[in-house]
Formats: C-alpha cells, structure tokens, sequence
C-alpha cells in the first residue's frame, strides 16, 4: 500500500463512519515505533505505522484509522479529543474504533528480553523488583528508610 492508497482509504473511512470529508494528509510514517500511528494537532494530519500494515495488514489499519480520525474530527469541532475525553470515548464507541491497537511482534520481544533488577532493603526485608538499574546511594526504601542492596 502507498501513501495515495492510504490517503483514499482514509477519506472513504471518514465519509463512511463519520459522515464528514477528511481534508488533510494521510501517510505512512516508517520512523513510528511505539504507536499504530498519531494525528498532528499542528497540521491536522495523520500518520499511521507501516509496521502494522505490514505485520497485521489492512484490517488493523482500518482500526487505527479509525480511532484518530476520532481525534481529528473532535479537535476540528473544538470538543474534548484527547484519549480521557467523554467526547472521544463515546465517538470511539459510535464508530467501533478500538482504544489500542495490536502490538507488534519485535516489541513483544523486547519487552519480553528486558532486564529485571531485583533489589531488597535492609531494613524492613521488603523486595523490589525494577526494569532499570537504581543508584544504591541515593534511593531509600519507601517504607522504612532503610538502605537498598541489590540482589543476584
């Protein structure tokens, strides 16, 4: 799929859930890596990850279409368009547009690779786990402040 694909589906998207022309740029963006894709408030275009076209295909796509055309078209009518919004939510709702989209494999991976740091107080003998290392000297247990040791 190209960008002038990805631009018709997104207008044909927006007349037939929203009833309203979409009047901006849709495109892929390849740099995306932690999200199925962002509306720009600045410019009122939209950008959609190639990644999950390519892993999850022109189905997923539609969904997260979907779901920032719910923030373009709130932001374009001045309403709340932000994910917390009443106004989003029951839009999402309306439209059938999902609050996530699926995650990609290589990120599941890597979360699944990362590092666990696991860390006890001397005190009190509470155990701490923690993705990122924490300097010893100048973090204090939460409960008795007591010092931390890390753990093998």
């Amino acid at each position: 799929m190209e960008n002038n694909e990805l631009q018709q589906l997104v207008e044909e998207i927006s007349m037939k859930f929203f009833h309203k022309p979409f009047l901006h740029k849709a495109y892929f963006n390849r740099r995306l890596r932690a999200t199925g894709g962002r509306y720009l408030v600045h410019n009122s275009n939209i950008e959609i990850n190639y990644g999950h076209y390519e892993e999850h295909g022109q189905e997923e796509v539609i969904n997260i279409i979907k779901h920032e055309l719910c923030h373009y078209h709130l932001h374009l009518e001045g309403k709340g368009y932000g994910h917390r919004d009443r106004d989003f939510r029951q839009l999402m709702k309306e439209v059938g547009a999902p609050r996530f989209c699926k995650p990609l494999a290589k990120n599941i991976a890597k979360k699944q690779n990362s590092p666990v740091h696991l860390y006890q107080c001397t005190g009190c003998k509470i155990k701490y786990t923690r993705k990122r290392k924490i300097h010893l000297q100048k973090y204090l247990c939460g409960y008795c402040g007591g010092m931390l040791k890390k753990l093998e």
